[in-house]
């Protein structure tokens, strides 16, 4: 079994991309499962019904999430209705929405998808250590094939998610700091680990945002309005070939396509 794992998708460039590239991925590589941070895809932060329909119709199957997915309202009854979207699942019991979901591929084969959150420089929510654990124990009844997205700020608190699951999930994919990293590797038990598989939105900007606006925050330490950019839009994403008998990955390699300038002012309508 063939996924691709894609970085967090930034407002209407990374979408753009996403719809230009996915699909032709899938058939070229082959690939079996598409999985997509969707948390900043609606206006660069939070997702709407709308946004998820787009993305699902894009060639994407299944829409993880992290602390902004929160941001608009719209999210709370999307998350209620639609299993393919889910958000962290160490949030509080009774929040909107499921951190896990069973996903069956095109040719039958189901694939578990479990969202976790950090706590390190971010929200003092749930263990996530723990509640991993928990969810697992549902999960392996149904499938060995299991993929995480690790939402956290701390690569530390990432990697420690990877050697923690190592042996028991497919895949442990790092998400949210939009910087990509360049560790990936198959930990020794047979999960695939990248700390962080970085942004699909445009490159031009400072992680997705527009560059004077952030340096003049920087600058003046004053509140400043931070909109999407638009320049130079890529694709960041994991590939990884998961064995459907045992769960473990065989192989693993990060992958970027860039949107040619011909299709750019599509992405800024």
């Amino acid at each position: 079994m063939r996924a691709l794992l894609i970085g967090d998708i930034v407002g209407r460039p990374g979408r753009a991309i996403v719809e230009r590239q996915v699909v032709g991925l899938r058939e070229e590589l082959g690939i079996d499962l598409v999985v997509a941070n969707c948390e900043n895809a609606a206006g660069g932060a939070g997702i709407t019904p709308a946004v998820a329909d787009e993305l699902f119709r894009a060639g994407v199957d299944v829409l993880t999430s992290g602390n902004h997915v929160w941001r608009k309202r719209e999210a709370y009854e999307l998350l209620k209705l639609d299993h393919r979207v889910v958000r962290p699942a160490n949030y509080p019991e009774g929040d909107p929405g499921s951190g896990s979901a069973i996903i069956e591929t095109l040719t039958g084969q189901k694939v578990g998808i479990l969202n976790l959150q950090g706590r390190v420089f971010m929200e003092p929510i749930d263990c996530p250590f723990r509640t991993a654990t928990r969810e697992l124990e549902r999960l392996r009844l149904v499938t060995p094939m299991i993929i995480v997205d690790m939402h956290a700020e701390a690569t530390s608190e990432k990697v420690a998610m990877g050697w923690f699951l190592d042996g028991k999930v497919s895949c442990v994919f790092g998400t949210h700091t939009h910087i990509q990293t360049a560790d990936e590797r198959i930990l020794p038990k047979g999960t695939a680990f990248l700390t962080d598989v970085g942004m699909t939105g445009p490159y031009d900007s400072v992680i997705g945002r527009k560059t004077e606006q952030i340096l003049e925050r920087f600058l003046s330490s004053l509140p400043v309005k931070s909109e999407v950019a638009e320049g130079n839009i890529q694709l960041r994403a994991l590939l990884v070939d998961i064995d459907p008998k045992t769960g473990k990955a065989t192989s693993v390699e990060r992958l970027t396509r860039t949107l040619t300038e011909a299709v750019h002012d599509a992405a800024r309508d």
